[in-house]
């Protein structure tokens, strides 16, 4: 596989990441430089490490998430979406939804990682440079998660402080997305 099929795929793979991302910029408008780091960092490595277990593991994980990986993403991505929503109607002081929390930034990494986890397990099939393809998935998803927060908190100050709303309909639509890919497919 040639280096830009690499980063083609790596983009491609990096949406979800990216969509995600802005919807914790809409969300926390406060997010920090470093928290940013961390919340694209986290989504960086499960988008690259992803990739790789799935080769570790080839077609025996294939044959048994592939027929659920999109319901898998659909439902977590749909939790945290409605919960989004949810706690956009509460006071901030009931408010639990927070993207700078480590288990809802797990939570989303793992329900973008999805796809990239059947990814891998075809990159058993190709003769490729596996750190090469792991390091450069990995890159994209930081550089397109940065510019989604950057792009999210920017978001916040021109529409209002009740985007959570619209940050929760994000991930419901991406985990929509993801579910009618491969039921209407």
């Amino acid at each position: 596989m040639e280096f830009s099929a690499i980063v083609l795929l790596a983009i491609g793979l990096s949406f979800d990441s990216f969509a995600v991302s802005v919807s914790s910029g809409l969300i926390k408008k406060e997010i920090q430089f470093f928290q940013a780091v961390r919340i694209a960092l986290i989504l960086a490595i499960f988008q690259g490490g992803f990739p790789l277990i799935g080769w570790f593991l080839g077609s025996k994980v294939k044959e048994l998430i592939e027929p659920w990986d999109y319901w898998i993403a659909f439902l977590l991505l749909t939790v945290l979406g409605a919960k989004m929503v949810y706690e956009a109607f509460q006071s901030k002081e009931e408010r639990e939804f927070n993207p700078l929390h480590l288990q809802t930034m797990v939570g989303m990494a793992v329900a973008t990682s999805i796809d990239a986890l059947i990814v891998g397990v075809s990159f058993a099939i190709y003769n490729l440079n596996l750190s090469v393809t792991v390091i450069t998935i990995g890159s994209v998803t930081f550089v397109a998660s940065m510019l989604g927060i950057l792009l999210g908190k920017k978001a916040v100050g021109v529409l209002g402080n009740r985007m959570e709303i619209l940050g929760g309909l994000i991930l419901f639509i991406i985990g929509l997305k993801i579910l009618l890919e491969h039921v209407i497919a």
